[in-house]
């Protein structure tokens, strides 16, 4: 049982390394394009999609791809991130209170 919880404790931290690498490189591919095209927009838009199509969408439509892009890597990022912190604390406190 100890080197299971310590196995699967492993595996999600590796897990959340390898995400945060992939979704680096993919926000930076998107950000890059925004930057290049001076984009501005505010947090409030990137977790509000009815606010982004509102407000922002509309003042750059030929960059709509890139900017729902960048968008939706952010929150997957973010949501995935947190499913991962939970379940490594989860299993954490697990293994912290498992006595052999």
């Amino acid at each position: 049982m100890f080197y299971l919880l310590v196995t699967i404790i492993l595996s999600l931290f590796a897990a959340m390394v390898f995400l945060n690498v992939y979704f680096r490189v993919r926000v930076l591919k998107s950000y890059k394009v925004l930057v290049q095209n001076k984009v501005e927009f505010g947090t409030a838009h990137v977790f509000s999609r009815k606010k982004m199509a509102e407000e922002i969408l509309p003042k750059y439509p030929h960059l709509q791809k890139e900017i729902t892009a960048f968008a939706d890597h952010l929150r997957n990022s973010i949501r995935m991130a947190t499913v991962l912190i939970a379940l490594i604390t989860a299993f954490g406190a697990v293994f912290m209170y498992y006595k052999k």
